[in-house]
């Protein structure tokens, strides 16, 4: 007779998680079956299977919010934003509410959210909107697919790549009525603030203390023993040699001088930062004037999800200095988010950079933690364009985000704060013991997150 083995439910809404917790060693030994629950297309889908070697996978069916759960979705996320800029003293959190809407019928909508919003101004009226609006997933049909599936399927447990994913807080939903236990990672370090926490779990899986005591703060109704200090296993490569690439191969593949220090330049995506091209120039045509360009090349790693083309004619204005490590990553101009997911030599390539180059330049990025990984410093862009892509955008903007607000001092990474003085900066620019101070509050034991989320995983028992 055939002992069943318990199973657990991947439930991934994006490919971006895949990196960290199916190509890390999270679910390395766990003695129950693996079900990939996912919102890829259906090639996508094979390809990943392929990789993790997961044998059964099932697809998230399409999910068509109402308008009631759309309704008190997004003004429980501006009533939380109000919450929290007023909690923190940070006016600037509310800069992730989005405010530019091009449809009538969006414009109406959002003025009837920012309306409704006045009227909330205690944490309980907060919590009393999150039961209405776990009443009104229930009332969607996409909910009673879920829980057909869910029985289906029958999981012990659930584990969510991402606690943003709207149709999450559905399948969430439908497992605990179910009696499933579900776990959910807080997927970065700059995501709690942000109110938008899709779902409501058992267990949540923050990086730090310093994570843990933000969703304390923020999310006040979850208890102490649902909050799990892991790490993130997304660092963990850095500790892996045979993640490194060999020298000589990684300087032929991408066209590099051996001789020549590396400035590696990572772009973000064209919302977060619309003038890394502009600061891409910059960066080329200051080692020209200087004359380092004779001691230093850039290499450009993008953002996986830019394919906006705009740093094209930059790198080609300048194709002896600027040489590009796009991101190995499946993912297709033009095509939807259901198609795009990391390869798994993607991890080596992000490492090899880190590794061989001498510093990296970017706005405000998680960059900084990899390179500190080698003790290589970071350089935070800190001026604005005269001839912005977007003119409501300002980096200054940016540096006044809330987790920003985690840095012991300022001199954990180098600022350039005007064009000009790039050349003098990346001479005397050196890795500080602050950002070390910096990665440890935030990055807690990265190096043994994947064992300690497995252990949570093979602890983890049905509710029911």
């Amino acid at each position: 007779m055939t002992i069943q083995k318990d199973k657990i439910l991947l439930l991934f809404p994006d490919g971006v998680g895949i990196r960290n917790y199916l190509y890390s060693d999270v679910f390395q030994g766990v003695e129950k079956d693996l079900v990939l629950f996912h919102a890829f297309d259906a090639p996508a889908a094979v390809a990943v299977q392929n990789i993790t070697k997961i044998e059964e996978a099932f697809s998230i069916p399409n999910y068509k919010e109402s308008v009631k759960e759309k309704f008190f979705r997004e003004l429980i996320c501006l009533a939380r934003l109000k919450h929290n800029a007023k909690l923190v003293d940070n006016p600037i959190i509310l800069s992730n509410w989005k405010t530019e809407h091009k449809t009538v019928k969006n414009k109406l909508f959002y003025k009837t959210i920012a309306f409704y919003v006045k009227a909330i101004t205690q944490y309980t009226q907060i919590s009393k909107l999150e039961k209405k609006y776990q009443k009104a997933i229930r009332g969607n049909s996409f909910f009673k697919e879920i829980t057909v599936l869910l029985n289906q399927i029958q999981p012990t447990q659930i584990f969510c790549s991402h606690q943003r994913g709207v149709q999450c807080a559905t399948v969430f939903a439908a497992a605990k009525d179910l009696g499933i236990k579900t776990s959910t990672v807080i997927y970065s370090w700059d995501n709690l603030p942000k109110a938008r926490m899709a779902l409501q779990a058992d267990q949540y899986l923050v990086w730090s203390q310093y994570m843990k005591e933000e969703l304390n703060l923020y999310y006040p109704e979850i208890e102490e023993k649902q909050i799990f200090i892991t790490g993130t296993p997304q660092f963990e490569c850095y500790q892996q040699a045979e993640k490194i690439i060999p020298k000589e191969v990684f300087y032929k593949r991408y066209d590099l001088d051996i001789n020549k220090k590396i400035i590696c330049f990572s772009g973000d995506d064209v919302k977060t930062s619309p003038n890394d091209s502009q600061y891409l120039e910059d960066l080329a045509s200051e080692l020209m004037k200087s004359g380092l360009a004779a001691e230093y090349q850039i290499l450009l790693r993008r953002c996986p999800v830019d394919v906006s083309g705009r740093f094209e004619p930059v790198v080609a204005k300048y194709q002896e200095l600027i040489k590009q490590a796009p991101p190995l990553w499946n993912f297709k101009a033009n095509s939807s988010w259901t198609t795009i997911y990391p390869l798994p030599e993607d991890v080596s390539l992000l490492v090899s950079t880190a590794y061989y180059s001498d510093v990296v330049v970017n706005v405000g990025s998680t960059m900084a933690f990899d390179f500190a990984m080698f003790q290589k410093p970071c350089i935070y862009i800190n001026y604005d364009q005269q001839n912005k892509v977007n003119s409501n955008w300002s980096v200054k903007t940016i540096y006044q985000l809330q987790h920003f607000r985690s840095m012991p001092n300022r001199e954990c990474v180098i600022w350039w704060n005007k064009r000009e003085e790039i050349s003098k900066l990346l001479k005397s620019g050196t890795f500080s013991p602050a950002m070390d101070q910096w990665k440890s509050a935030i990055l807690a034991e990265y190096d043994n997150a994947s064992n300690k989320i497995n252990k949570i995983i093979t602890a983890c028992t049905s509710v029911s």
